[in-house]
């Protein structure tokens, strides 16, 4: 507990903690908003005396700027009236001139308004026309547009009244079709559509039925095309499957996916299609083209309406690989002309070797005859060089040989000779 005197009336008294800290607070609140408020007066004091301060000095800077204008003005001033006397005279004879001009002016102005009038006048009144006219061809259009509605509602509702009898009668002839007649009938609709586009897009395409049962069955239509070469490129087997509306026993497409893939396969079709008129209500089927690889390989289960455009599609993508096949048949043909010339170069590197080899034995033997031709050739030289010495000698004594000496200690030739030169 704290003890606390009170300054007026000297009494003591004791609060808690909480007390006093209110009273601290209430204390502290207290000088703090006083100082506060010292503070905005003394700011606001300060903030007096700086615009004061300013307001001075801005007046005695003005005051020196409007003095200097003054002056300029003064003269200025004398400047303008100066050249306020001269323009006057000058006015005075323009404005005489002008308003002579103006005069003529007005009496044109009063001729052309006159005009202008009878012109706009003419012109409101055709507007009026013109404005009348349209509110009239909007009435006839508005009529026009009205009758157009009338006309295309009659029309939907005479087609709408169309498609249901037609219906109508669809169904009535489903009913009273057999269940083969059913088969057929989709099997003859299939065939029309192909047949239509036969002439021009599938020229050199087969499309017939498949009457081959050897292997115990057979599907509904084989579809074979080939390219400019004639090499097949692409091969679909057909299955049909249709019933009526009041069949019993309603059959659903995965009881035919097992037999029409084995008829695929005893065929050799690249690819096996289902178009089906079963399970007429299943959204999964009526989506557009069914991809059913993930239980068989290569097969789809389509409606009526999709046969063309499966045909199409899978034809397309065929035709684009054909370019590919032949690539890959020409690299092959490379690899084997590759394994051909390897094997032919390597039965030259073997012929190659054994004709080296003999070649190489005659060479070595060539060798050793030519090395004992050398040396009986050597023999042959140093005999000849020999025999050489012996006839230089020879040559040097026949050369050295005189008369001198044949007739030396020999009388009688030197009698000879002697006789001879006289």
């Amino acid at each position: 507990m704290q003890e606390i005197k009170c300054p007026k009336c000297g009494e003591v008294f004791q609060v808690d903690e909480s007390g006093y800290a209110a009273i601290v607070k209430q204390v502290r609140d207290d000088e703090f908003n006083r100082e506060i408020k010292n503070r905005e007066a003394q700011l606001k004091q300060e903030k007096e005396n700086a615009l004061q301060l300013v307001k001075l000095e801005a007046e005695k800077h003005f005051n020196e700027i409007i003095n200097k204008k003054d002056a300029e003005i003064t003269k200025l001033q004398a400047d303008v009236n100066t050249e306020k006397m001269n323009k006057n005279n000058e006015i005075t004879q323009t404005v005489a001139e002008k308003d002579k001009e103006i005069t003529q002016l007005k009496n044109q102005i009063s001729n052309f308004d006159r005009d202008k009038e009878l012109e706009i006048t003419k012109l409101v009144n055709k507007n009026k026309d013109e404005l009348n006219e349209k509110d009239i061809l909007i009435q006839k259009l508005q009529a026009e547009k009205i009758i157009c509605e009338q006309n295309i509602k009659e029309k939907y509702e005479t087609e709408l009244k169309f498609k249901e009898e037609e219906i109508a009668r669809y169904k009535d002839f489903k009913a009273k079709l057999s269940t083969k007649m059913v088969g057929e009938s989709l099997e003859q609709h299939c065939e029309t559509e192909f047949n239509k586009l036969r002439a021009t897009a599938f020229k050199n395409a087969y499309f017939e039925k498949d009457n081959d049962a050897k292997t115990g069955s057979k599907g509904d239509y084989i579809f074979r095309d080939k390219d400019l070469d004639g090499e097949e490129f692409i091969s679909i087997m057909f299955e049909m499957k249709n019933e009526a509306d009041t069949t019993s026993t309603k059959k659903k497409n995965e009881d035919f996916l097992k037999e029409l893939d084995k008829d695929r396969k005893e065929k050799n079709c690249e690819y096996a299609v289902l178009v089906s008129m079963l399970e007429a209500e299943n959204e999964f089927y009526n989506t557009g083209i069914v991809d059913m690889s993930h239980r068989y390989e290569k097969m789809y289960v389509i409606r009526p309406q999709f046969f063309i455009p499966i045909i199409t599609l899978l034809r397309n993508a065929a035709l684009n690989s054909v370019e590919y096949r032949h690539e890959l048949a020409v690299i092959k043909a490379q690899n084997i002309d590759i394994s051909n010339f390897e094997e032919a170069m390597n039965d030259f590197k073997d012929k190659f070797s054994k004709n080296y080899e003999l070649a190489s034995r005659k060479f070595k033997t060539a060798i050793e005859e030519i090395d004992k031709t050398i040396d009986h050739l050597q023999k042959t030289k140093e005999a000849l060089l020999s025999s050489e010495n012996n006839l230089r000698l020879a040559n040097n004594k026949a050369e050295d040989l005189t008369i001198k000496r044949l007739t030396k200690n020999n009388p009688t030739m030197e009698a000879k000779f002697e006789a001879l030169k006289k």
